[in-house]
């Protein structure tokens, strides 16, 4: 480790890395969410155009992604408010990180074709 440095490079900076990338994650699809939502008082076929978009293959996975960064970013908070408020939580905080981080495995591939269902039928018909 150089020094003058915080880093650890363990399990806790790269938790503490992905809940701040799934944070602006989110906060961007809820800007860009609000603003294609108001545009249906500017314009609603302009608001109809942008929907239609949003029902491709392509779209599908990112709406794939949001899922991923949403239910990592609860789970992970779940697990720093542990860690913040029980008092052995630092002492496990390793162990809750891998539980996260499997129960997030399963959930996503529970979530697999109900989220991009659709858009293999259309890629890849019946």
């Amino acid at each position: 480790m150089p020094a003058g440095t915080l880093y650890r490079g363990r399990e806790g900076m790269w938790s503490w890395v992905a809940h701040r990338v799934t944070g602006v994650l989110i906060f961007f699809f809820l800007f860009v969410h609000v603003l294609d939502t108001a545009l249906v008082r500017v314009s609603p076929e302009a608001y109809d155009d942008v929907v239609a978009t949003y029902k491709t293959p392509i779209v599908a996975l990112l709406e794939y992604g949001l899922v991923a960064a949403i239910l990592f970013h609860a789970l992970n908070g779940l697990r720093v408010i542990a860690v913040d408020f029980w008092s052995k939580g630092p002492r496990y905080q390793k162990q809750m990180l891998w539980t996260v981080v499997i129960t997030w495995i399963v959930l996503m591939a529970g979530a697999l074709y109900p989220v991009l269902g659709h858009a293999y039928l259309e890629l890849f018909g019946k």
